[in-house]
């Protein structure tokens, strides 16, 4: 897992790999099994067969038998095969295989209620809130309202609206509360967002 515009490090280490010259081996790094993006030909480093979206993006550490992915995007999302091949006598042999994948995480905003109703609350209306947070990645798992009066707390899952962004491929997720306008003393509302690191919550609104 990686966070959204930071740099990724993939491990191809394998046993003894301190003890083989690198001006021997071919390192080669795959994506999707269709995508090449990252080539080391007997020491030196190659970008003509590297795919566009990978070139001048990544940098092989050979001490640690890592690369580095910059600028990671929703877009290298994916499998990452690593071959390394040694040259035994005029040929080459594959003496390792690894294989990983990443997964891209964006920290949504906190979440934020408005007011959709329009005119003044009165006893037997009803509250229309949204709450809504964006810029996030993955797809959240659930959001959660949470009404508080004195000490008693209730939560009910929302239904989520999700739109993802064409261009960032981050998403923005609303939910719609509905509810009777609070008759017994001062009311508090929140709405909580799951997402993968954890739980974000709105400043609360008092009724």
């Amino acid at each position: 897992k990686a966070f959204l515009h930071h740099t990724v490090h993939l491990s191809c280490y394998f046993p003894n790999s301190q003890k083989i010259d690198v001006n021997n081996l071919i390192i080669f790094w795959q994506k999707d099994t269709n995508k090449v993006v990252h080539e080391v030909f007997y020491g030196q480093e190659k970008d003509e067969n590297l795919s566009p979206e990978y070139i001048n993006r990544t940098k092989m550490d050979m001490g640690k038998w890592t690369l580095q992915l910059l600028n990671a995007g929703v877009e290298d999302e994916g499998r990452y095969q690593c071959i390394i091949m040694q040259k035994r006598n005029e040929r080459s042999e594959v003496i390792h295989q690894s294989e990983c994948s990443l997964h891209i995480i964006a920290n949504y905003s906190q979440p934020e209620i408005a007011e959709l109703h329009s005119r003044e609350l009165k006893p037997n209306g009803y509250l229309n809130l949204s709450c809504s947070s964006s810029g996030g990645y993955p797809e959240p798992k659930e959001m959660t309202w949470l009404i508080s009066h004195e000490n008693i707390t209730q939560s009910s899952t929302a239904h989520m609206d999700v739109s993802q962004d064409a261009v960032t491929k981050l998403y923005n997720v609303t939910s719609k509360l509905n509810i009777p306008v609070p008759t017994k003393s001062r009311t508090n509302i929140s709405c909580l967002l799951h997402q993968q690191l954890g739980s974000l919550v709105s400043v609360p609104l008092g009724i």
